[in-house]
């Protein structure tokens, strides 16, 4: 505490320290600690039985760099944020476009196309499987196919990322709408009263404002993508065979750190990960200064 605050100023200082603690011990013990933690246990091995960690310096780097099952869960990771990104992001912004105008029952088609992200993700997953059914499926019947949808490997990472599509886009265009909604009237006014049309305003007025919203959620949503597990977990049972083909890195971390036990290994991966992410923010921190308007 300060020297010279009053006696006043000192007990105000207290209880806002005093309500500020949860939530400091929070980050420590909830972000920072475990941050740490996986750092240190990237550079040992779990001991005998599950007890204690054992140095071993860079050989679980060694063992991750030169693994191929790590190339593939990571650049079936990058697929996955290749679909999800752009068509979540483009679908969303068409939808909010839609919405954001004086539709009749607009309120009730926001809702609807919410519901994804409020559904439990375990019913998400069983809903899809059972679409993408080889010999039950609805979409196989409607179209009257026999395709694999998730069991091809040269599809089942298309299916997941149509699944990731449908999932997020209520949450783009929920901030879409808010980001237009933002935009003044008297820009599209003008266009108008200029003669331009419909699309021009678009190009010329939304998306340009819109930019920052978008960057947003694209930046946001690369970060999400590359750390999907849930999705993946629960519709790609163990025994597909199309697994290894889809599976993203942070379920190899899983399948390495809880159903093997080797904590270390999967550590490490999660830092390879976190080394690849940085990497990407950097990039796309760096692409901001010259593709987002800011009026």
């Amino acid at each position: 505490m300060g020297k010279n605050l009053s006696p006043k100023e000192r007990t105000e200082a207290k209880w806002g320290l005093l309500f500020v603690a949860p939530t400091m011990i929070g980050l420590l013990v909830l972000n920072f600690y475990p941050i740490f933690n996986t750092v240190y246990q990237s550079f040992c091995k779990t001991g005998d039985f599950g007890r204690g960690n054992t140095f071993v310096g860079f050989a679980n780097y060694q063992k991750v760099f030169a693994a191929a099952e790590t190339w593939q869960s990571l650049w079936n990771t990058i697929k996955y944020a290749l679909i999800e990104v752009p068509f979540g992001v483009i679908i969303a912004l068409l939808l909010a476009v839609l919405l954001n105008k004086k539709v009749a029952g607009r309120s009730v088609y926001r809702t609807i196309f919410f519901l994804p992200m409020v559904c439990a993700p375990a019913a998400v997953a069983m809903v899809w499987k059972w679409l993408y059914n080889t010999q039950f499926g609805l979409l196989n019947n409607v179209f009257h196919t026999s395709v694999a949808w998730i069991s091809d490997p040269k599809v089942a990472w298309i299916s997941i990322g149509v699944i990731g599509v449908w999932s997020i886009i209520g949450y783009n265009m929920v901030l879409f709408i808010g980001g237009l909604q933002e935009i003044p009237g008297d820009y599209y006014e003008a266009a108008s009263i200029d003669g331009a049309s419909g699309i021009r305003q678009f190009f010329n007025i939304t998306v340009p404002l819109l930019s920052p919203t978008t960057f947003f959620i694209v930046q946001t949503r690369i970060i999400g993508a590359l750390t999907v597990f849930d999705l993946m977990f629960m519709v790609m049972d163990k025994t597909n065979v199309a697994l290894k083909n889809v599976q993203s890195i942070v379920y190899l971390f899983y399948q390495y750190a809880f159903t093997n036990g080797n904590k270390g290994y999967g550590a490490t991966l999660v830092m390879l990960l976190l080394a690849f992410i940085m990497i990407v923010t950097f990039i796309l921190q760096q692409a901001e200064k010259r593709i987002v308007y800011h009026n």
